[in-house]
């Protein structure tokens, strides 16, 4: 695939968003799909399942973002656009940053900010430490390319349960 400009999707939240998971920029499969996570290696969607309790992956892709939002989870990306060859963050080239200050500050139920991967957490506190109130949260990558157990993602991604607890109460 050529070095074109890839533009990430809008933000998946609502008032109820008490945990925003901030990826780096969607790669090929997602953006071909027009989905988040959609490769099919990509661990993202059994994390969520694990934590929440809830069966997203079986479900329809709509379904599953309203299952996510009414858990209090939101997702948005910290780049808005970038020029990459292929899915991986190395690749990144001349990114646009997305305006990471502005959506947490319409998010009033927001407890945690969670990057996903470190890209996302590198881009993503440069922006908002000290720019919110929440909880800034390093999280290994749920991406194939970040070649770890399911088990050792799964124990690092559960340090979001005490937020998505606090979001339920």
């Amino acid at each position: 695939m050529s070095t074109a400009r890839r533009v990430g999707f809008a933000p998946v939240v609502d008032e109820r968003t008490c945990v925003l998971i901030l990826g780096s920029l969607p790669g090929d499969a997602s953006l071909s799909a027009g989905q988040y996570y959609a490769h099919p290696r990509n661990a993202f969607w059994r994390l969520m399942e694990a934590l929440l309790g809830a069966p997203l992956a079986a479900l329809p892709y709509p379904a599953r973002l309203e299952a996510l939002l009414a858990h209090g989870v939101g997702l948005w990306d910290v780049i808005a656009s970038a020029e990459r060859r292929g899915s991986l963050d190395a690749a990144i080239r001349n990114p646009e940053a997305a305006d990471l200050i502005d959506l947490t500050a319409r998010l009033p139920a927001l407890h945690a900010v969670a990057f996903n991967g470190g890209t996302a957490a590198r881009a993503g506190r440069r922006i908002l430490e000290g720019a919110t109130t929440a909880a800034l949260l390093d999280l290994p990558s749920s991406s194939p390319a970040h070649a770890r157990p399911f088990e050792k993602k799964l124990a690092q991604w559960s340090t979001l349960s005490p937020y998505l607890a606090a979001g339920r109460t």
